[in-house]
């Protein structure tokens, strides 16, 4: 009976800990905003910032999902050592690229004004970049996989109705395409935008 009584404490207890780790995805689609663009505003060097910029996208960012979507069919001729590299090229390809251009900011506002469960997996969040007297106001949608509630990601940026991960997805299947399904060249393309 006591026995009992201690494994119920120690469950509504794990429960009660793990349920307050959750996040909601709006919150997290927030706070993610708010700490690059307190980063983004710290008077440290461009390479300083798009280090830690990669450190939160690495944190953020469901890098592998983009990867292998941004692939579409192509996916399917890879084997298992050509899909362990192209995701490795990837990751270097996506973080420079993102980092290098957000990089480049000051004191971006975003400010999350709704969000829309579409399912069980999937949450769409909307948002704001306020305007300045540089640039007007941005529409911001983020897609986040939420299939778990303790570990939001970002799987996709739509701005201005313009969805980041299927222009990438356009870009590498035109690149394939005019290559004849070479997926040597994808890696060719990858490695020289890293290296640069």
């Amino acid at each position: 009976m006591k026995l009992n009584k201690i494994i119920y404490i120690f469950f509504i207890y794990f429960l009660f800990l793990n349920n307050s780790f959750s996040i909601e995805p709006d919150q997290f689609v927030q706070s993610t905003v708010d700490r690059a663009s307190k980063l983004l505003s710290n008077n440290i060097s461009k390479e300083k910032k798009i280090n830690e910029l990669q450190i939160i996208a690495k944190q953020t960012v469901d890098i592998k999902a983009i990867g292998f979507y941004t692939l579409g069919s192509f996916r399917k001729t890879l084997n298992e050592n050509q899909k362990k590299d192209y995701l490795i090229l990837f990751e270097k390809y996506f973080l420079k690229s993102f980092s290098s251009r957000l990089s480049e900011w000051t004191n971006p506002e975003i400010e999350v004004i709704s969000q829309n469960v579409i399912n069980k997996k999937y949450t769409i969040v909307n948002s704001i970049l306020k305007g300045t007297n540089e640039r007007p106001e941005v529409n911001i949608d983020w897609r986040i996989y939420t299939k778990n509630s303790d570990n939001l990601l970002i799987r996709d940026v739509i701005i201005e109705g313009l969805s980041l991960a299927r222009t990438q997805k356009e870009e590498f299947s035109s690149i394939l395409n005019s290559n004849d399904g070479d997926i040597n060249a994808l890696f060719k393309v990858l490695e020289n935008f890293s290296k640069n």
